[in-house]
């Protein structure tokens, strides 16, 4: 498999609160998209906080009979290690972040996430999004407030209902599916998805080489806004 990955701090922001990252050994290989939130109370340092314990987790569990089982233990893991960090030190109050994970594990993808950043599946010239966002504009969609186009320019499509970090409890969404159904998988953050069409990534990552393809996503992202943190990983050779 290969893999490649690029972040861009944008056109208006100081500082880049995302944060992306991945670890392969003969045994496992997971690849992990964050976006932080609450500005200057360091979402940089919730999505690195997230990011790092979910792989620490994973890579240290002795028994992988059950990945989503253990999935869902990595996050909430995560979890703890957020909210503690915000709930102990008055800098680091109200931080959260969005964490979306892909752990292949004996030719299954397994995706685990919260929050509104994403997670597609690639095979032949068509792609599907497998994560399902928790963000406010979602749920107006899936009640038929509005549409999906108009949910695009909606002044509140930035909230997200779902994050690391700022809760105790927490809620992982989690999906699979055979590594046979995807020849790429593409993780982005929502700086990405605002301004790029499923379509047009798909177009991206089938007609270039992976580095090439996220190098493209970044530009298009800026020329066309780039308000927010802009945050790409294209795993590729996968069937």
């Amino acid at each position: 498999m290969m893999v490649f990955m690029l972040s861009d701090v944008g056109n208006t922001r100081e500082i880049n609160e995302d944060f992306v990252c991945h670890y392969e050994d003969d045994r496992i290989r997971i690849y992990v998209i964050a976006d932080g939130m609450g500005g200057h109370n360091a979402g940089d340092v919730a999505a690195k906080l997230a990011s790092e314990a979910v792989v620490s987790y994973v890579k240290e569990a002795a028994d992988i009979t059950d990945p989503i089982y253990l999935l869902q233990s990595a996050f909430k893991f995560a979890n703890d290690e957020v909210f503690n960090a915000s709930v102990s030190s008055e800098k680091l109050n109200g931080m959260g972040t969005t964490l979306t994970v892909v752990f292949i594990y004996r030719e299954v993808i397994h995706v685990g996430h919260v929050g509104d950043s994403s997670c597609f599946a690639i095979k032949g010239e068509k792609i599907k999004k497998i994560t399902k966002d928790h963000s406010f504009v979602q749920y107006l969609i899936d009640t038929g407030s509005i549409t999906k186009e108009q949910a695009k320019s909606h002044p509140r499509k930035n909230l997200i209902t779902r994050a690391i970090g700022t809760k105790e409890e927490l809620i992982v969404d989690t999906y699979q599916l055979p590594i046979s159904l995807a020849e790429y998988i593409v993780l982005s953050t929502d700086g990405l998805t605002n301004y790029i069409d499923e379509e047009e990534i798909c177009d991206l990552v089938v007609n270039n080489s992976i580095e090439d393809a996220c190098t493209q996503m970044i530009n298009i992202s800026k020329e066309r806004g780039g308000k927010d943190n802009i945050t790409v990983l294209i795993v590729g050779g996968m069937s």
